[in-house]
């Protein structure tokens, strides 16, 4: 089977270890894909200052970029770095994991256009407008819920919307989301949200806003954390939030967000990025038909980034 994950934090757990994607001991390595038929995942620069005291985000994202960069040269005969659709699909044809580059958190770039077209020009493709604090472009769903986009954060999108950039919902105000609802002129993603309707979570996503990702034609990933399924966490309860995404009209837009290596808990019957295809197995055992697996595992977010990052 193939997938496409939109989003893990597997660069930060190098960064942090000094492990490598060869064999790491977090939840996504390359040993682990070898079961794969296909697989493609978008890997997160990620940092905040309670991580690294004293230290400039700039400074790290640099250093997060040129560590995916130096993994990915390791493994050159496994693995390549990819940008467009095309690119993921060449990369398969060859035999290796489609590797893109993803910022969780615009003040990575201390939230300025300048460095928006560095992080562009690095190869990086999507972005979390902000993580859990709030930043120069808009509030979080975490802290200033109730403050949406600035006018800078209106320029930073519009400026993404240019480059083709993804614009990654998760994490964002309320507020901010239908910000960016309103004025993207491409689709959007939600790379790892579950449903607040079946988990009261402000990092979950309201019926209304999947709906609205579904207008924008957009994506949303499947977050495995517990805090965001529910407990008991299990395939089932992975399940009910499929289901109810698939009831509101999702099956062209539910997609797969692990948040591998960025959560300490995994659903039971989990283990690791092969979860994917325990889950997969799962679902087929329930009737769920082949076309449908497809969208969910890798069309459906293959499709987004296909229409938005062009080059």
């Amino acid at each position: 089977m193939r997938f496409f994950d939109g989003h893990c934090d597997t660069i930060l757990h190098c960064y942090l270890t000094g492990e490598h994607f060869a064999d790491s001991t977090g939840h996504w390595n390359l040993d682990k894909i070898k079961g794969f038929t296909g697989a493609a995942q978008f890997f997160a620069c990620f940092g905040e200052p309670e991580d690294m005291p004293g230290r400039a985000l700039w400074d790290v994202f640099c250093e997060e970029v040129a560590l995916f960069r130096q993994e990915l040269s390791a493994n050159s005969g496994r693995i390549a770095f990819c940008t467009t659709a095309g690119q993921l699909e060449a990369a398969w044809q060859a035999g290796k994991v489609a590797a893109f580059l993803s910022a969780e958190g615009a003040e990575l770039m201390d939230c300025e256009i300048d460095k928006l077209y560095t992080a562009y020009d690095m190869g990086v493709r999507a972005v979390n407008l902000t993580w859990n604090h709030p930043n120069a472009l808009s509030g979080t769903n975490a802290e200033e819920p109730k403050r949406g986009l600035t006018g800078q954060g209106r320029d930073f999108v519009r400026e993404m919307n240019r480059l083709g950039m993804l614009i990654d919902v998760s994490h964002l105000s309320d507020p901010g989301f239908w910000d960016v609802a309103e004025m993207t002129t491409t689709p959007v993603i939600a790379s790892h949200s579950d449903s607040r309707a079946r988990r009261f979570h402000t990092r979950n996503l309201t019926d209304e806003q999947f709906t609205a990702i579904i207008e924008l034609k957009g994506a949303v990933g499947l977050n495995l954390c517990p805090d965001f399924l529910g407990e008991p966490a299990t395939l089932d309860t992975v399940r009910r939030h499929l289901d109810h995404f698939l009831n509101l009209g999702g099956e062209d837009t539910v997609a797969l967000g692990g948040d591998w290596d960025g959560i300490s808990r995994l659903p039971e019957g989990v283990p690791d990025v092969t979860g994917w295809a325990v889950l997969h197995g799962y679902l087929k055992d329930h009737g769920y038909p082949e076309v449908l697996l497809d969208k969910l595992f890798y069309k459906n977010l293959m499709r987004v980034v296909r229409q938005v990052c062009t080059i």
